[in-house]
């Protein structure tokens, strides 16, 4: 639409941008790992009951375990879904130090984090792991009619998207993985307490607000949530309702809200309706909790914020100054010294933790970070940093370590922390604070999983929680191999020892919420420190002012408040348990109280021999006029993928046919791809234009290096490519005599290196942020077609006048020539396609500034729920040099997006407008783009 007009009308374009396939995985209850572990990993398989457990060798008991664990209880699991049995690889990995699990269809798996966390629940970590995903395992056994290989999977998974809500599958998985368990995430307060925080404080947020989260508040969770809804129609409607409502699903898939409408059937309730009723008895029962219940009100020490700010692990300092790890919804985790009026000053951006973690004593800060693999990113390290905050000297005490919770002793000098081989065996390690060389391991006879290790005042006893099957229990040690048991193991979420003189304070939650308490080391009398109203936790003693300063809960996060070191009577135990009917309903007890003790035969798993598995035909849609199947295979290690395909081209009335693999095992990653496809030209002759066609073969073969690295509050990542192909024509139709039948390797180089800052919930763009990106095409093996390219390209990202604002320079150029001479490497101005161009594409500049409107959380009934609005201007350049200037943009304008959930499914739509006007000398327009961007 390249023409003159003296009408102000608009030129309309759409641009879609789908950020997945279209087939792609629902968010379950975790993000699904498709990451490498090194070729050094040796594989061994035990099959045990219709379960494949798939493990590296240095777990060959905690496998023996498993292969154990999991027939014996998944009947229980499965029971009131009615299924008993199943059939299912499950992968141990132990390379990595974030603790996780996962199920899922494309291929069919399950896998097992195993390096526990440093604070879950109050039983063993893998049997927590088994008895939630067997629960996945057997809802989508349930949905898929219980087969081995439920082909096409992939469409299946996303089939289980577009149906069901996700607070029902982990819901449901939490409700079962309390109701089998003397443990679960049910039983426990502090997992519960941000959503009852809210509901007391009069925080009424809609279904959709509590479903998807915010930008603004802390919400409860699609876990919180799910938990509780699931409590409540099972409550009522009975232990088998989710297997019917699962079974009317399986047999009439193709509806709108299935789940929804099923409940409905069965129940009279609908989803937002079981909400609305689950919340008013949630209000009800934690209304006469609170009445029940003796509470004090704590000052905040921090200053008040519009969003949900958290101080995590406050320290004093000096009588003014208070150190915290604060993380916010506008800020990335940071060190954060809190000073007279509230004043805050940061000091240092930290990198991503197990969980928020520290300690300070005489001027030094430690802490442990994830550092992750630069290529194999299935395996990540767990390192101890420190801060010295006199000479402002970061320095990394570890390398390639699995170290956790480090705690310093009072004169800065020893580091006492959490350390776990690749065998999953657990010891506590003692520490040279100044260069992090071992001192000294403490034995652990029983691998207990030890947890939060903290020093005595001379640094000559350390106090730890220890778990196991029978719950969490708080011990003391010396390096003279001393061994107190203070408090026995229990149920209770016992977190956080530190030494108070004779005393040691910890986290728990007898009176039904968190709070403080302490246990007298010669006594062993326990009384209570505090009485906060929704949990206090992380005290620190100071001596100075024989005060505790801690975290108290409030709706808005953890704030820091202090009170006097004073004994109290522990209150009663008045925690309402809205898991008990499933659990009476299930009847079954402690599931792992009789696991046998078998030993299996256990053999390799030969990686090499298992690099084909077939699982899925999904659709392919290129565009409206291409669309086909495509057969995919993964192999279970993540290693290799390939598929086979045939696509329609509706515009040529002709088929084209594809296959080709990637893997991944090795340092770069080698993907090719075959296509016999039918091709279309126009070309131009003295006589006229004419159309020709042909078929060809096509290979296409590609080496990718990728390397990344963390540190910090940073990331870098550097990308070599090469690529080369070969094109074969034939069955020509209507060419000339002289067209080119054979393409001999054309050649492509590519660099990428990029350095990012790590981003806040509500940044549009890093703060700091570079990318470079070069890249080279020629012909050397075909002397018929001489052509380069060069192309250059760079981002920077600076941050904006306020906060969470975001500007962006990016100048790209290229150079081509010869058959190269057309080709576009490089981005255009926006509105490109609608301009009508004057002269070859060298060079393009362009500024954009970036900035939030509003977070609203507005919920438009079952159609939408908006969770931000963004805005945008910008300034687009063409050609600078050659008769451009920086006066002359030749676009500019605005843009205007919004973030939401669409017909209340877990994928988040962007859409957004951008009006772009032209350069007078275009006599262009303005231009009107649509933008879609839809991820999950």
């Amino acid at each position: 639409m390249n023409q003159k007009n003296n009408n102000k009308s608009l030129t309309i374009s759409l641009k879609i941008t789908l950020i997945l396939s279209f087939i792609s995985y629902p968010v379950f209850s975790q993000i699904f790992n498709a990451e490498q572990n090194p070729l050094s990993v040796k594989w061994r398989q035990i099959q045990a009951s219709g379960f494949k457990v798939i493990y590296p060798r240095e777990l060959e008991k905690e496998a023996q375990r498993m292969a154990n664990t999991l027939p014996h209880i998944y009947p229980y699991v499965g029971g009131s879904l009615g299924r008993q049995k199943t059939s299912i690889p499950v992968l141990l990995q132990n390379r990595g130090v974030v603790s996780n699990g996962f199920v899922q269809l494309g291929p069919k798996k399950s896998e097992f984090y195993t390096t526990p966390p440093q604070q879950f629940d109050s039983q063993d970590w893998l049997n927590n792991l088994a008895v939630h995903e067997l629960r996945h395992v057997a809802q989508f056994d349930k949905l898929t009619g219980g087969k081995a290989h439920p082909f096409p999977e992939e469409v299946h998974l996303a089939w289980f998207g577009a149906s069901i809500p996700i607070w029902f599958f982990e819901g449901d998985a939490v409700s079962t993985e309390t109701s089998l368990t003397n443990a679960g995430r049910g039983r426990q307060p502090s997992w519960i307490m941000p959503y009852r925080a809210a509901l007391l404080e009069g925080k009424n947020f809609s279904y959709s607000k509590a479903s998807f989260g915010s930008d603004k508040d802390i919400t409860p969770g699609y876990y919180q949530l799910g938990y509780l809804m699931a409590s409540n129609i099972r409550k009522q409607e009975g232990k088998y309702i989710f297997d019917s409502v699962l079974t009317d699903i399986r047999r009439r898939p193709f509806r709108l809200y299935p789940f929804s409408n099923t409940l409905k059937k069965f129940t009279g309730k609908g989803s937002h309706q079981w909400f609305k009723q689950t919340n008013s008895l949630l209000k009800e029962k934690w209304t006469a909790q609170a009445e029940k219940s003796h509470t004090e009100n704590y000052s905040a020490l921090n200053k008040p914020s519009s969003y949900a700010s958290n101080y995590f692990l406050p320290v004093r300092l000096t009588a003014n100054t208070i150190l915290t790890l604060k993380q916010s919804k506008a800020d990335v985790p940071q060190f954060t010294v809190i000073g007279k009026d509230r004043k805050e000053t940061r000091l240092l951006n930290i990198g991503p933790q197990e969980q928020p973690w520290y300690s300070y004593a005489n001027g030094l800060i430690v802490w442990d970070e994830i550092r992750y693999d630069p290529r194999y990113r299935q395996r990540s390290y767990s390192v101890i940093c420190s801060y010295d905050m006199k000479y402002k000297l970061v320095k990394k005490l570890s390398s390639k370590s699995r170290l956790f919770s480090p705690s310093l002793s009072a004169d800065g000098k020893k580091i006492i922390a959490v350390r776990f081989d690749l065998s999953n065996q657990c010891n506590l390690v003692e520490l040279d604070a100044g260069n992090g060389k071992l001192l000294y391991t403490y034995p652990n006879p029983e691998n207990l999983i030890l947890q939060t290790p903290s020093f005595s005042e001379d640094g000559h006893t350390v106090a730890y929680i220890s778990v196991s099957e029978q719950g969490k229990a708080l011990w003391t040690s010396n390096r003279s191999g001393q061994t107190r048991q203070l408090i026995a193991p229990s149920q209770q979420q016992i977190t956080r020892p530190i030494f108070i003189d004779q005393q040691i304070a910890f986290n728990a939650h007898y009176s039904g919420v968190d709070n403080i308490y302490s246990v007298d080391v010669q006594s062993k009398k326990i009384s209570a420190l505090s009485d906060a109203k929704y949990g206090a936790f992380n005290p620190s003693f100071s001596k100075s002012s024989s005060t505790v300063i801690f975290n108290n809960y409030m709706p808005g996060g953890y704030e820091v408040a202090e009170m006097p070191l004073k004994a109290l009577r522990p209150e009663k135990n008045n925690f309402v348990y809205f898991g008990e009917p499933a659990q009476k309903q299930e009847n079954t007890g402690n599931v792992f109280s009789k696991i046998p003790d078998s030993t299996y035969t256990s053999r390799p798993y030969a990686a090499l021999g298992n690099l084909f598995n077939v699982h899925s035909v999904i659709p392919i849609i290129e565009d409206e006029y291409q669309f086909g199947l495509q057969l995919n295979s993964d192999n279970l290690l993540n290693t290799l993928s390939a598929f086979a395909g045939a696509e329609y081209h509706r515009d040529l009335d002709r088929f084209e046919y594809n296959v080709g693999f990637s893997l991944k095992s090795f340092y770069p990653i080698i993907s090719t791809t075959y296509r016999n496809r039918p091709r279309r030209t126009f070309y131009s002759t003295n006589k006229g234009i004419y159309q020709g066609d042909w078929r060809e073969h096509n290979i296409q073969l590609q080496a990718l290096l990728p390397i990344n690295l963390n540190a910090l509050g940073d990331t870098y990542s550097l990308s070599l490519k090469t690529a080369t192909s070969f094109t074969q024509r034939y069955a020509a139709q209507n060419m000339p005599g002289n067209y080119i039948s054979v393409l001999r390797f054309p050649m492509e180089y590519g660099f990428t290196f990029t350095h990012a800052m790590r981003q806040a919930e509500r940044d549009i763009a890093p703060k700091w942020a570079q990318i470079l990106r070069f890249t080279y095409q020629h012909q050397p093996f075909d002397k018929q077609l001489d052509g380069r390219l060069f192309a250059a390209e760079g981002f920077l990202y600076f941050p904006g006048f306020f906060r969470n604002h975001s500007f962006l320079a990016n100048f790209n150029y290229q150079t081509a020539t010869g058959v190269r001479k057309y080709d576009r490497e490089i981005n255009a101005v926006y509105g490109y396609n609608n301009i009508r161009a004057t002269s070859m594409l060298k060079n393009t500049l362009l500024f954009n500034y970036r900035f939030p409107i509003a977070f609203p959380d507005a919920e438009l009934g079952p159609v939408a729920y908006f969770r931000n609005f963004r805005g945008g201007l910008f300034c687009h350049y063409e050609n600078i040099g050659a008769g451009t200037t920086l006066a002359e943009p030749k676009t500019y304008g605005f843009e205007l997006h919004t973030s939401m959930n669409v017909l209340r499914y877990q994928p988040i739509v962007d859409l957004g407008a951008r009006c772009v006007f032209v350069n007078k000398t275009y006599h262009q327009n303005p231009i009107l783009e649509l933008i879609l961007n839809y991820s999950f």
